[in-house]
């Protein structure tokens, strides 16, 4: 393989000489082989929209050569389309705080400039670090790549939510006449109707929605400008007057200054909410799901209460075993969402002084949620919800048979006498009505007014 020798503070290295990647990024990946995964695609590409941005104003207010400016902006535009991508080779975690993967992004973008320029790679007529990354730090360019990744991931879960919500007022209305026992601490309590059931799985998923979208608010605040500890050093006067302003335009989001520059270096807060926002979607998702496993027990010997779509054998050795393998894969996403959570609160705390080192970690495990969440929500609704049916006579016959209905017959008859009643019938088998009537505590009409199970609901 032919190589070319590049330099930095360390010392030489052999790069291989067709790469985009110089010294830097090589190292990087030298050093951090951790998870056999790259940056995230999204993440790298929100890098060098930051690149051409800040390429663009650092040309405009006289901070760098045009020529060159211009030549980062063509070799921004061509990986933004597509190209170059097997260059970006650092481990999604790293140490420094994001360095290597801000001079991979640098380096590649440097060489294709300067091959624009009219050079060839590692002659570097722009510089990755005098050029490309002029007016920036990986302090800054980092957390703000993050929060703009967060943001794009954060589009596809909402829809994929939307989408859940609608699906699951489309069951709430299709069930509504469904007549079936409600229960607390998984006892017979009260009648509901199936309808009520997953209406409350909508409001849930609503509130998850809008939790979602409060939370993201605080991705617009961005330190972009503030360079290494929030201070400005080496980024010009009208570059940190328009950056902000500049990348809103470059990628359609509201972004605005951080209102301290210091704290937005030092802190990453931020991305702890909505981590948190993730988790309790998630944890609501899992505890509907655990419902749906209840509801669909049996097929003979559960509460069999609705059918869920048949997705894929159940069982390698009993035969025609079908199990609720959409909400089961929920449920476990919903447990590695928790994990992560755990990973991003330990690396938020663990910032020190001006700059939060772990942001690498925080975006791994966030990124990851985001992705797995969207999916989970996806197959659960295309290969769950939609396809839910009710067993309504299964409803019907458990309710008829339930003792729970007494609780209506509490403000005439009293607790400690309707307590009686319930017992006797599950004693005896007799039904509460039959045993009011039995007794003459209530007349005919009345009674079965009051244990009309719908007018319960």
């Amino acid at each position: 393989m032919k190589t070319r020798t590049e330099s930095d503070s360390i010392g030489k290295i052999e790069v291989p000489a067709d790469a985009y990647y110089g010294v830097h990024a090589l190292r990087g990946y030298e050093n951090f082989q951790i998870t056999g995964k790259a940056m995230n695609s999204v993440f790298v590409k929100n890098i060098v929209k930051i690149k051409k941005v800040a390429a663009k104003l650092n040309g405009e207010y006289g901070y760098a050569d045009k020529t060159i400016s211009g030549a980062i902006i063509q070799a921004c535009d061509e990986i933004l389309a597509g190209g170059l991508w097997e260059y970006f080779i650092t481990d999604a975690i790293q140490g420094g705080a994001g360095t290597s993967v801000n001079m991979n992004v640098n380096e590649v973008v440097a060489n294709r400039a300067s091959e624009i320029l009219g050079g060839v790679k590692g002659e570097y007529l722009c510089h990755p670090n005098d050029h490309v990354n002029c007016g920036q730090s990986t302090n800054d360019v980092i957390p703000t790549a993050g929060k703009l990744t967060v943001l794009d991931f954060a589009q596809e879960l909402l829809k994929s939510l939307r989408t859940l919500i609608d699906a699951l007022k489309e069951k709430a209305q299709e069930f509504d006449g469904v007549l079936k026992m409600g229960r607390t601490q998984l006892q017979d309590a009260l009648p509901i109707r199936l309808g009520q059931e997953f209406n409350a799985y909508a409001v849930m998923m609503e509130r998850n929605y809008n939790r979602i979208q409060k939370a993201i608010e605080e991705m617009y605040s961005i330190n972009l400008g503030g360079t290494a500890i929030g201070t400005c050093v080496n980024a010009g006067k009208e570059y940190c007057a328009h950056i902000v302003e500049g990348l809103a335009c470059e990628t359609g989001y509201p972004l605005k200054r951080a209102e301290d520059l210091v704290d937005s270096t030092q802190n990453v807060d931020g991305f702890a909410v909505v981590s948190g926002a993730l988790k309790t979607c998630a944890l609501n998702l899992s505890k509907m799901c655990n419902d749906l496993r209840l509801m669909s027990s049996g097929p003979k010997t559960g509460l069999s209460e609705i059918v869920l779509p048949a997705r894929q054998n159940g069982s390698s050795i009993m035969p025609g075993k079908i199990n609720p393998v959409i909400p089961e894969v929920v449920s476990q996403v919903a447990f590695a969402i928790v994990g992560n959570d755990v990973t991003i609160a330990m690396a938020v705390e663990g910032g020190q002084l001006e700059l939060n080192a772990f942001e690498p970690v925080i975006f791994y495990k966030l990124f990851e949620s985001f992705t797995c969440l969207s999916n989970a929500i996806k197959t659960l609704t295309v290969n769950c919800i939609s396809g839910i049916t009710a067993n309504k006579q299964r409803c019907e016959d458990l309710v008829n048979s339930s003792v729970g209905v007494v609780t209506a017959l509490c403000p005439y008859l009293g607790y400690k006498k309707s307590a009686e009643l319930a017992k006797e019938s599950l004693a005896t088998n007799v039904s509460v009505k039959e045993l009011v009537l039995k007794y003459g505590l209530m007349d005919e009409e009345t009674l079965t007014k009051l244990l009309d199970p719908y007018a319960m609901t």
